[in-house]
């Protein structure tokens, strides 16, 4: 006989719910139900999260680095991008301060990718969409057309390593804690950035020291995401093939916690030997180094 030839089986949220819903030996019913299931999900992907690594979820970002000068005092950058889209960027200066006429809300200018966008530091607040922002040193004025989103940096949950790129040369720096970073004793010091400490807050960002002595050098590292919501029922889950029985497992233990008490045990130690499974392969091949920290066993 005929194989399919298809390689791309997967499976919606609605899909994943269903069977975690049978697996209960329950149907699913109403809408309250798939409104439950998806904050089980979403729930499941925390807890993801703080089990350890997922490989899928690291990505790479390249950060130009400012010099601080007299008009300019960057000295954290966001983890992640924050873009504005202005009426003209070309007056504005790199590492200057813009403050928004209406909101008073203020944010540095990090780069000028295109002659109509900007990227900024975290701003102090949120920036009212069609205001007249002005530089700190430039003078010069624009208006914002669309405030920035903090969603790609709100997304970043860690660092993982990261380098300094000079004349395509990469040297590694080492992560220091917050108490490190707290005791430099003159965190403007210029020079080759040597450590980097990340604040984990909900919107995070990276600091490095020496302060940058250029504004050619590179910040690149990489980074955790966190997992993709689950917000309707025709959404894909953002996962791999390989934890598609993970999900699915961990889903119907959610739900057995709430719906079905006679099964919990049973659907508990299916999802534990299902996460193991999957994390388990979740490694970067071919080094002797795992990324997937094991399981912790969760009590009910």
């Amino acid at each position: 006989m005929a194989t399919s030839g298809s390689v791309d089986f997967n499976l919606n949220m609605a899909e994943i719910t269903e069977e975690a819903f049978e697996r209960c030996g329950l149907e699913l019913r109403t809408g309250y139900d798939a409104k439950t299931a998806r904050r089980s999900l979403n729930l499941l992907f925390a807890d993801w999260i703080n089990r350890g690594l997922n490989l899928w979820t690291v990505n790479e970002v390249t950060q130009t680095l400012a010099q601080l000068s007299s008009t300019s005092s960057i000295t954290s950058y966001p983890l992640g991008t924050i873009t504005a889209t202005v009426g003209a960027s070309t007056n504005l200066s790199v590492g200057e301060t813009i403050t928004g006429g209406t909101s008073s809300v203020t944010a540095s200018v990090i780069t000028k990718p295109s002659s109509t966008t900007i990227t900024v530091t975290v701003p102090s607040g949120v920036f009212t969409s069609g205001e007249t922002i002005t530089g700190s040193s430039s003078s010069a004025s624009t208006t914002i057309s669309v405030s920035p989103s903090l969603a790609d940096v709100q997304a970043s949950g860690d660092v993982l390593e990261a380098v300094v790129r000079r004349d395509s040369e990469d040297i590694a720096i080492t992560r220091i804690s917050r108490q490190e970073y707290f005791s430099v004793p003159k965190k403007t010091t210029q020079g080759r950035p040597t450590q980097f400490y990340v604040d984990r807050q909900i919107t995070p960002t990276i600091s490095v020291w020496p302060a940058p002595e250029n504004s050619t050098d590179s910040l690149i590292y990489y980074r955790v995401k966190k997992l993709q919501d689950a917000d309707t029922s025709v959404n894909t889950p953002d996962i791999p093939y390989r934890f598609l029985p993970c999900i699915v497992a961990g889903l119907a233990y959610q739900i057995s916690l709430k719906r079905s008490p006679d099964r919990i045990q049973m659907l508990k130690a299916i999802y534990e030997e299902e996460f193991l499974r999957a994390s388990s392969e979740d490694i970067e091949h071919g080094i002797p180094l795992r990324l997937v920290p094991t399981y912790q066993s969760m009590r009910v």
